[in-house]
């Protein structure tokens, strides 16, 4: 099931961000910092009637390019060309305005790249923390948007009403999406690191395609291709460079397209380019992967063009190992798409990564696991003298591997213990590839004990 993908779009200091902070504060830690990785906060998660959706602040996006140097005619394409993009990978739209100021041209200008583009939007005008601020939103309607509706942000005032309108507008049964279940690779990555390159390897190599069906991003094709008589689906982010350079501020908003890979797929393949390293960019989209909880591997690219010596190989991946660290469970592949180099291993990697999410350990093996780990480091507290003990252990869940461990009192546990547990778990049951969540909970004290 697939997620929509909710943009809040506007001119600058309207209030995006305020509002994006609000509605990903309402799942409470749906986004949460990772040692190891560093990337925008640019997306999250959030929650209302019942519907799930992930909302993307488009803040800095839209007008005010910050290069005075620039003739307006210019800093008026950029805009545009950024702003569409965010917005045709969006399923609906959050068009803000700010009811202080009133209409502005700048509006107006916003409005005109949404009207054409077919898209759901819900135009909510912010600020309008008074009656009469309130009142006057009704000048929004010469946008020609539907209805305004009014709100505040900073003091939660009409938000729900926003939502309300927001999720009427979703599909109404998500789950037919879900056609004949098969293993989904996403490749992702930068733009020009090679993926459409990998992924038309990958299909003239098996000479055996199914299909070629649109995916739910623009640009991009499910492709479904044979592997020794299993069905497996390749979902390509290709389309994210642009003819010509790649507009600057573009490339930041390429993981929106890279977001909705990773939502439809069950492991990840992220591409990094061999001849200029790892940046920021990869983090951020590895990231996405480990705040999605799907398999994931890492795919060194243009292997082929870097110059080696007998030590290149073992240095090189102890760079991205060191720039991947939060997944150091994460396989690494070295490949090259233009030759083909190493690129047949790719879907049976994919394969065993999936093997391990839907890898169960059964109670009884999972108990005795634990024994043996509380012997060799008994559990550490979060307060210091608190007598914490560690009862048993169930694992409720696969694809991710879920592991719940009762304890005296769950909030007690140290975060460091949970990364002690699942380390001893990856020595004993691999899960390579595979995220783990590890989870304690305190034991309720009226539970019969036997």
């Amino acid at each position: 099931m697939t997620k929509p993908i909710v943009a809040l779009v506007g001119r600058p200091n309207v209030g995006k961000s305020s509002f994006f902070n609000r509605l990903i504060g309402e799942r409470r830690a749906i986004i949460e910092d990772l040692p190891g990785t560093t990337r925008d906060r640019l997306y999250g998660d959030s929650f209302w009637n019942g519907r799930e959706f992930t909302v993307v602040d488009t803040a800095g996006l839209l007008f005010g390019d910050d290069d005075p140097t620039l003739p307006a005619s210019e800093m008026h394409r950029r805009t545009r060309v950024q702003a569409q993009l965010a917005i045709e990978e969006a399923d609906a739209i959050i068009f803000m305005v700010d009811g202080r100021e009133g209409l502005t041209t700048a509006d107006a200008d916003v409005a005109e790249i949404l009207r054409p583009m077919a898209k759901h939007v819900v135009l909510a005008v912010n600020k309008a923390d008074s009656v009469e601020r309130r009142m006057d939103a009704v000048d929004f309607y010469a946008l020609n948007l539907g209805d305004p509706i009014a709100m505040s942000a900073f003091h939660g005032l009409g938000t729900g009403d926003v939502l309300d309108r927001l999720v009427e507008i979703f599909p109404q049964n998500q789950g037919e999406e879900e056609e004949e279940r098969h293993l989904r690779i996403a490749i992702v990555g930068r733009p020009n690191v090679g993926k459409s390159s990998l992924v038309n390897r990958l299909i003239g190599a098996e000479r055996a395609v199914v299909s070629s069906t649109p995916g739910t991003t623009r640009d991009a094709l499910d492709s479904t291709i044979t592997v020794h008589g299993t069905q497996v689906t390749l979902i390509d982010t290709a389309g994210i460079r642009r003819s010509g350079r790649i507009e600057r501020g573009i490339e930041k908003y390429s993981v929106l397209r890279a977001l909705r890979a990773i939502e439809r797929c069950d492991v990840a393949m992220v591409l990094v380019d061999a001849t200029e390293g790892v940046t920021a960019q990869d983090t951020h989209i590895a990231g996405m992967v480990l705040e999605a909880k799907k398999g994931v591997a890492i795919l060194v690219n243009k292997w082929d063009a870097v110059e080696k010596d007998n030590q290149t190989y073992n240095a090189f991946e102890a760079r991205v190992r060191e720039a991947f660290k939060f997944i150091d469970y994460a396989p690494i592949l070295f490949i090259s798409a233009l030759d083909g180099q190493r690129t047949g291993r790719i879907v049976q990697l994919a394969q065993e990564i999936q093997d391990q999410r839907q890898k169960r350990v059964p109670t009884g093996e999972l108990n005795a696991f634990l024994r043996q780990a509380v012997m060799d480091q008994p559990p550490m507290a979060t307060k210091k003298g608190a007598h914490l003990r560690l009862y048993y252990a169930v694992q409720p869940q696969i694809e991710p591997p879920v592991f719940l461990f009762f304890a005296n009192d769950g909030a007690l546990v140290h975060w460091s213990y949970g990364r002690y547990l699942e380390n001893r778990l990856r020595e004993r049951y691999g899960f390579g590839g595979a995220p783990l969540a590890i989870v304690f909970r305190s034991r309720e004290k009226n539970e019969n004990r036997k």
